[in-house]
């Protein structure tokens, strides 16, 4: 009779100690969670104070170099009327008029882009600004009529012959290199050439610019926005591992380190950007083997695959291998008044939870991305081109499932 109670007792132990063991598993599950929930918010006001570090930082130094200002126009009479003609005189002035050189290709636009570029052609002799303005009365309509050459043209899937888009742009923007060769032939040398998009910005946005981690960089980019919050030049922007953004938004990345950076105001390590406002050492577009803007070979854009030339610029860059690319968080440019001054407003700076949440957000996006899908895909078009051709592209992270072709109004995706 005694020995039921016993099991009972014996069972009642078991069962308790089981019971101790799964609630203290528990307990920790939920530790950990708080700790996590209490770490997360303790960043998040981190950060926050961060923005307004970064607001009140020191101007930047004047400039010192020689710097090649280059931009390509197509139909942006309005932003250049508005603000492009009026900033960039004042940029020439601070940086000083004998340290500069303007070089500006205009192709072809058919609103008042030609005429808006006279007037800024007007102001900066005035100001003995040394310049090449060169206006193309060449048009998209004109470029797509013309015979198919053996470089920059693709069969689309409906059988026709079709203008590329990528290398046609990469010719336009290679025309602002060819006074570049010719000072250098009389003797003119440069520091830096600076890439200037139809966006809005002021001196010291350069300034910065040119000023990121001291000067030394293969390439230093601004952010760009057209609709605020979210950034723009999706297309070339490349994290420190070679990927496309995560989200649009702040933090943007995949990459650790790349967000690392970007919490912190620190100049982000990247494998590619443009994003609107682009510094460059001059070196490489001089050497024995010019730099210069391309697209992918013909022969793998058939592959439905399709690259930025200001991503692939990044991948042909001898300097990329011993420099870093470099984007600035702390330049916002804007392709329009409203999404500059919303950038540069109080009202950008970012809450605790607007941070904790986007913090979140980036975490869940990176958790359940398919990217890796996508890039084993692209990745196995080029190795696929590869066997065939027996060529190599330094430039398959700028890769992206596309086909672009020009059309006489702009450009569509096929």
């Amino acid at each position: 009779m005694d020995v039921k109670p016993h099991i009972i007792m014996r069972r009642h132990r078991s069962y308790s100690f089981t019971s101790f063991r799964r609630l203290r598993r528990l307990s920790a599950f939920r530790f950990s969670v708080l700790l996590c929930l209490v770490w997360d918010s303790l960043h998040a006001v981190s950060l926050c104070l961060n923005q307004q570090v970064a607001l009140d930082a020191p101007p930047p130094p004047q400039n010192t170099k020689r710097i090649y200002i280059a931009a390509q126009h197509w139909n942006t009479a309005r932003v250049l009327r508005s603000h492009w003609n009026a900033a960039l005189h004042a940029l020439v002035q601070e940086l000083g008029i004998d340290n500069v050189f303007v070089s500006i290709y205009e192709s072809g636009s058919y609103d008042d882009t030609k005429d808006a570029l006279r007037e800024l052609d007007s102001t900066l002799e005035k100001s003995q600004v040394k310049r090449s303005i060169i206006l193309s009365d060449i048009s998209h309509a004109d470029e797509m009529t013309r015979q198919p050459a053996d470089h920059g043209w693709i069969k689309t899937p409906n059988g026709e012959t079709e203008l590329r888009r990528i290398p046609f742009l990469s010719s336009i923007r290679n025309r602002i290199f060819e006074p570049l060769e010719a000072l250098r032939k009389q003797g003119e040398e440069f520091d830096t050439i600076l890439f200037l998009n139809d966006v809005v910005f002021d001196t010291e946005d350069v300034l910065k610019l040119l000023d990121t981690n001291g000067g030394e960089y293969a390439a230093a980019c601004s952010l760009d926005f057209s609709k605020p919050p979210a950034f723009y030049d999706t297309f070339a922007l490349r994290d420190s591992t070679g990927h496309e953004a995560v989200m649009p938004t702040w933090p943007y990345f995949q990459s650790r380190v790349s967000r690392h950076a970007l919490e912190r105001g620190l100049p982000v390590p990247v494998t590619s950007c443009w994003n609107g406002m682009v510094a460059m050492p001059v070196d490489p577009f001089l050497s024995e083997n010019p730099l210069r803007f391309r697209g992918l070979p013909d022969s793998l854009a058939a592959s439905h695959l399709e690259a930025s030339e200001c991503c692939l610029i990044h991948a042909d860059n001898p300097l990329s291998t011993s420099r870093p690319i470099l984007l600035n968080p702390n330049v916002k440019v804007g392709y329009n008044r409203s999404a500059y001054d919303a950038v540069h407003s109080k009202d950008a700076i970012m809450s605790p939870f607007q941070i904790y949440r986007a913090m979140w957000e980036n975490r869940m996006r990176r958790w359940l991305s398919m990217s890796w899908l996508r890039d084993a895909n692209i990745q196995k078009s080029i190795t696929a081109w590869t066997k065939v051709t027996g060529e190599s592209e330094r430039g398959g992270f700028c890769a992206i499932n596309e086909m672009q072709i020009i059309m006489e109004r702009g450009w569509k995706h096929v």
